[in-house]
C-alpha cells in the first residue's frame, strides 16, 4: 500500500488582485505558512503561471519548482479546468464562457475551440518539463443543456453529443499520452462527465483510452446524491487526482437536488469548508489507502459562509490529520506461523 502525498491545495479560488495572492511566489509563501506541501496551479492567469513559457522553457520549469522548493513546496498538478471547458460549449453558454477565453477569440466560437486545444496541448509539455504525473481538467459539455428529457429529447442526441465529445479530446488524449501525463476530468455537474455513467461512456467513445481518468472530488457526488464510496470501489483504478471539498445535501418540502436556481447559502445542496459538511473522509481517506492511491490530497475550497482564508488554514489541518500513513507490515505479525509448503501440507491434512 501507499501512502497519499499531502497536504496540498488548489489556488483557483484564492487568486486576487492583492498580495500574497496576485504572485505565485506571495501565494506559495502563504501556503506554507499553513503547512501545506504541495500547490496545484491553474494555467489561465500568466501573471501567476506562464503556461507558454513552461511548455517551451526548462529553465522556466526550473524557476518555478526552485521557486516552490525554497518554500518546501511541489506542484502537485496543473489545471486547465477553464481550457478544458472551453474546448466543448454549447451555443447557449457562448457569451457567459467568453469570459473565460483570450480576448483574441471571444466573440467567435469555432477560434475559441482551436485556443482551447492548443492551450490543452501546452499543458501536457509543460507537465512533462514538470515531472508530473497528472493534470486536471473539465471535459466540457455538448449535452449538458438536455439533461433533463423535457421535451423528450430525439434518439441518438447523446450519442452524437459524446461522439462529438470524444473527438476533441482524443487528440488532445494522445497528446498527454506522449507527455506520460494522465488527464483527470472533474466529474462535476454543468460537464458532460458528471458521475460513473458519463465517465464509462465516454470511456468507450475514446477506446478506453490510458489518459482518460478521473479526479475525485466527493462534493459533487453528494449534491448529486451518488454514493461517494461505493464510486471509489468501482473506479479506483481511473482515479488519479483528489479534491479534498466538503459539501452537505439537506433537502426539505421546498427544494432538493434541483435548486440551482437559489442562491447558494439557500440550496439544499451546498459546497462547505473541510469539516463543516457531512462526507466521512476517514472512509474516504481509508479507501483511498486501501486502493493504493499514491497521489496528492488537495484542498479544493468552496464556502458559501465561510471565509477562504479561514478555509484554507483548517484545511491544511484537516488533510493533514486524515491522511493515513499505511502499515508496511500486517498487524498480525508478531504471531507468524510457518508457511513453507510441508507444514501447509500437514495443516490441510495432505501430509502422512
Amino acid at each position: 500500500m501507499k501512502t497519499i502525498q499531502g497536504p496540498g491545495i488548489f489556488l483557483a479560488q484564492f487568486i486576487g488582485p492583492a498580495a500574497p495572492f496576485n504572485t505565485l511566489e506571495g501565494l506559495a509563501g502563504w501556503a506554507a505558512s499553513l503547512g501545506y506541501q504541495g500547490l496545484q496551479i491553474p494555467t489561465s492567469d500568466p501573471a501567476i503561471f506562464d503556461l507558454e513559457r513552461a511548455a517551451d522553457s526548462d529553465a522556466y520549469c526550473d524557476e518555478v519548482t526552485g521557486l516552490l522548493a525554497a518554500h518546501g513546496l511541489q506542484v502537485t498538478e496543473l489545471s486547465t479546468h477553464l481550457q478544458g471547458q472551453l474546448l466543448c460549449v454549447h451555443p447557449a453558454y457562448d457569451l457567459q464562457f467568453d469570459a473565460f477565453a483570450a480576448p483574441q477569440v471571444r466573440g467567435n466560437p469555432v477560434a475559441r475551440t482551436a485556443w482551447a486545444h492548443e492551450q490543452l496541448l501546452l499543458a501536457a509539455k509543460a507537465s512533462k518539463r514538470l515531472g508530473l504525473k497528472a493534470h486536471a481538467s473539465f471535459s466540457g459539455a455538448l449535452a449538458w443543456p438536455y439533461l433533463y428529457p423535457w421535451p423528450q429529447r430525439p434518439p441518438g442526441l447523446v450519442e452524437a453529443a459524446f461522439a462529438e465529445l470524444a473527438r476533441r479530446w482524443r487528440p488532445v488524449l494522445d497528446a498527454f499520452d506522449d507527455a506520460g501525463v494522465d488527464v483527470c476530468y472533474e466529474l462535476h455537474p454543468g460537464e458532460d462527465l458528471h458521475d460513473g455513467v458519463t465517465f464509462e461512456r465516454f470511456l468507450d467513445a475514446v477506446g478506453q483510452h490510458p489518459r482518460a481518468n478521473i479526479l475525485y472530488d466527493p462534493s459533487h457526488f453528494v449534491l448529486q446524491q451518488l454514493d461517494y464510496l461505493a464510486f471509489i470501489d468501482h473506479y479506483h483504478e481511473r482515479i488519479r487526482a483528489f479534491h479534498v471539498k466538503d459539501a452537505e445535501f439537506r433537502p426539505n418540502g421546498r427544494q432538493g437536488v434541483y435548486g440551482g436556481f437559489s442562491d447558494w447559502a439557500d440550496r439544499a445542496g451546498r459546497f462547505r469548508s473541510l469539516g463543516d459538511g457531512q462526507i466521512d473522509f476517514k472512509a474516504i481517506f481509508s479507501k483511498m489507502a486501501q486502493h493504493d492511491y499514491a497521489g496528492w490530497a488537495v484542498l479544493e475550497w468552496e464556502c458559501c459562509l465561510k471565509h477562504p482564508e479561514d478555509g484554507a488554514r483548517e484545511g491544511a489541518a484537516f488533510i493533514r490529520d486524515h491522511i493515513i500513513r499505511v502499515a508496511d507490515r500486517a498487524f498480525d505479525d508478531f504471531a507468524a506461523s510457518a508457511g513453507d509448503p510441508r507444514t501447509l501440507a500437514t495443516l490441510l491434512g495432505l501430509q502422512p
